[in-house]
């Protein structure tokens, strides 16, 4: 049997690999936003089941406005008028 051996070294090279720094900072900036978003989604999936209580309606509502607020400081820090 015999083996065919690559002629060319990988096709991507190592330092191409990841995000570059610009990305990084990018996803550092939106981090609060993320997090905002995990909570709410956590609240969600937490009454998916069953009948929200009064205290898992409050739970929703108080990540959903996190995540209104977070997006709104986002759009105001960038300057623009939408946000990621």
């Amino acid at each position: 049997m015999t083996y065919i051996d690559a002629v060319q070294a990988g096709v991507t090279a190592i330092e191409d690999c990841g995000p570059s720094a610009a990305e990084l900072d990018a996803i550092e900036r939106e981090m609060p936003l993320i997090i905002a978003e995990l909570e709410l989604l956590d609240a969600q999936i937490a009454v998916l089941d069953r009948v929200p209580s009064e205290l898992d309606a409050r739970r929703l509502r108080r990540a959903l406005r996190r995540v209104l607020a977070v997006r709104l400081a986002l759009m105001k820090h960038s300057g623009t008028g939408e946000a990621a």
